[in-house]
């Protein structure tokens, strides 16, 4: 796991699995049966800075790069997937659309308590009618009174519920399709918005996620990221970036489930030997590992890019889809090894297996993921 890291990243790994495993770990069991938002969780993460981990230090960040959020994102999600996408949703989408878009006026308003975890961000993007066709945006932003009137709905929004600013992208002309979308700041105290809790998920079930309703909610211009119009090339930009994020998380679920399935095959017997000692679950521990690693090193390559501020689509795209579908294969061979032990809610590789599902879904699916990638490789052919 140290693989290419700096002595720099070796201690920001080291720093950030000790805390996990002495404060994260313990908990998210109770988390995920009581669906109780992490909140003792998300202060330690913002004591370690880690809320505001790659917010420029101007504003009260740590400065740091993707390479770093993805060491200290993949050890988070290790320990409580919950508590990790509280973090991705708060700083990859909610934090870094105000850093990417905003101006520096209203860099200096919002960032600096957003980045020490004062204060949640919320990234309102998906609606009730369109999930991966983002560009069909029916909720609306119309001009009124110096500032602009919101009507609509968001759906499936983590942190809907406690985010205190809430990035949101409406359409200001519905004629200009994606070209008429804009974005917009929303506090959580705006008279006509409101935000109701989505209950019931498979996993994740530590983070909320809320129906967000928008009636006449006025919103002044000063909180209106950039021009008109620009809203769906800056949602395009965060996710691009934020897929990196993802694949962390995913790597880290992943990981948790390699790390307790080769513990278990160190103390189980079947058939008079350790379960280590089997070829076929050998095999299976060699598969997961060797997945993993690939991942891990498609999502430093992406934030490589990334911090170089180089194009990284494509390299986004790829990380996402192969570390979701990786993590996907390491919880389902963790089970396995488990056997009927693994059913159970009372083992973790449960939870894993739960808490991996939606990182093949949200953020783009899996086939959205395809389809950038060969975009492209096709455009790139000439």
């Amino acid at each position: 796991m140290d693989l290419l890291l700096t002595e720099e990243e070796k201690l920001l790994q080291a720093t950030v699995r000790d805390f996990v495993d002495r404060e994260l770990v313990p908990r998210a069991k109770e988390i995920d049966e009581t669906e109780s938002f992490p909140w003792e969780n998300v202060k330690g993460l913002g004591e370690l800075g880690l809320m505001g981990l790659t917010v420029d230090e101007a504003y009260g960040g740590a400065g740091a790069g993707y390479q770093q959020l993805a060491i200290a994102g993949e050890e988070v999600a290790r320990g409580c997937a919950s508590t990790s996408v509280v973090q991705m949703a708060h700083l990859s989408l909610g934090v870094s659309t105000i850093a990417a878009g905003g101006s520096e006026a209203q860099k200096m308003k919002y960032l600096p308590d957003l980045a020490a975890g004062r204060k949640i961000a919320a990234f309102g993007l998906t609606e009730p009618s369109s999930g991966s066709d983002a560009a069909d945006m029916q909720t609306t932003a119309t001009p009124r009174d110096g500032g602009y009137v919101l009507n609509g709905a968001k759906i499936f929004i983590t942190n809907g519920v406690e985010a205190e600013v809430i990035v949101v992208f409406v359409s200001t002309d519905r004629s200009l399709g994606a070209k008429g979308i804009s974005t917009f700041i929303v506090h959580s105290d705006n008279p006509g918005f409101q935000a109701n809790a989505q209950h019931g998920k498979l996993g994740l079930r530590g983070s909320s996620t809320a129906e967000l309703v928008f009636t006449d909610c006025y919103v002044p211009v000063e909180d209106r990221l950039g021009e008109e119009g620009d809203g769906f090339k800056l949602a395009m930009k965060v996710l691009d970036s934020s897929r990196i994020s993802i694949a962390t998380q995913a790597v880290g679920i992943g990981q948790a489930a390699l790390e307790a399935a080769a513990k278990y095959a160190k103390q189980r017997e079947a058939f008079g030997k350790k379960l280590e000692e089997h070829q076929a679950i050998q095999f299976m521990i060699a598969d997961m590992a060797t997945q993993l690693d690939a991942a891990r090193l498609l999502t430093r390559r992406a934030a490589q890019l990334k911090d170089a501020g180089l194009p990284h689509g494509k390299e986004s795209a790829m990380a996402k889809l192969f570390a979701s579908e990786a993590a996907h294969f390491a919880c389902d061979k963790a089970l396995q090894i488990f056997g009927g032990y693994g059913y159970f809610r009372d083992n973790p590789v449960e939870r894993y297996y739960r808490d991996q599902r939606v990182t093949e879904i949200y953020e783009g699916t899996s086939e959205v993921q395809r389809m950038v990638i060969a975009r492209h490789v096709l455009r790139d052919a000439g």
